[in-house]
């Protein structure tokens, strides 16, 4: 399938790393080129390397106001056009209800929410509108803690479901203009954060294991397999897709 990637132009934040980074090297690989936004200088500079050519990087934290105007700047002056973007983010610390502070609540809120927000707003207003189809698309990356509870991350718990609705929300709002906007559901995906929360039990072997058995593909996924999802989500070939929650947890998630 052709995903008519090539010479588009998409932001990714959260690109260094996980899933950013796998959904930065599956759109490139499309022939698509890329913005990667991410905080630890170091880690930008070896993605954008490893990318190539079609990939530019840009310094950042979603918790600043000034970001997303920046960052489509940057992209429109290297690229020429702006297509769309992945927004992702780092997920917030663990904690439950109770532990939770209230600057712990507020940090999360600006970065995970208000900055994810931001940065939604200023893709939409910047999309290149030209005679190539669709006008451009929006892939939010959440959690499966949008639609159940996972006890100790009280904040995700909080924040996700929100963005959840806001998804649908502004979808119904650019929809008109030709903006898609979706939401991105993965469950245990083998990155850097989950590598850290499995640690954290004592016994990351026997996390690991207890969680694979109530997958029922009875493993954890893969960041490459959570990319190409991305990819197409946010490719002209998922056209009349929008408003949606995809999930890619390998079926874990019990909801309908």
């Amino acid at each position: 399938m052709d995903l008519d990637l090539a010479g588009r132009s998409y932001i990714v934040t959260g690109g260094s790393t996980g899933l950013g980074r796998a959904t930065a090297e599956a759109l490139v690989a499309e022939g698509a080129r890329v913005v990667v936004v991410a905080r630890d200088e170091d880690r930008l500079a070896a993605a954008v390397e490893s990318l190539g050519h079609s990939a530019v990087g840009h310094v950042g934290d979603l918790s600043d106001p000034t970001l997303a105007p920046d960052v489509v700047r940057v992209a429109l002056q290297s690229h020429g056009r702006l297509d769309g973007g992945l927004i992702s983010v780092g997920g917030p610390p663990g904690g439950s209800v109770m532990s939770t502070t209230d600057e712990q609540w507020q940090s999360a809120f600006t970065s995970v929410f208000l900055g994810t927000v931001r940065m939604m707003r200023s893709v939409c207003n910047s999309i290149t509108v030209d005679d190539r189809g669709p006008a451009g698309s929006v892939a939010v990356v959440l959690s499966t803690s949008a639609i159940e509870v996972f006890t100790g991350l009280s904040t995700s718990n909080g924040l996700r479901p929100g963005l959840g609705m806001l998804v649908k929300d502004l979808a119904d709002e650019v929809g008109p203009s030709g903006i898609r906007v979706n939401g991105l559901l993965p469950g245990r995906i083998a990155t850097d954060r989950l590598r850290h929360l499995d640690e954290t039990t004592g016994d990351p072997d026997a996390a690991r294991a207890r969680a694979s058995a109530t997958i029922p593909l009875r493993r954890y996924g893969t960041p490459a397999e959570f990319g190409r999802v991305a990819a197409f989500v946010l490719s002209p070939a998922a056209g009349y897709l929008t408003g949606s929650l995809l999930r890619v947890d390998g079926g874990s998630s019990r909801s309908l």
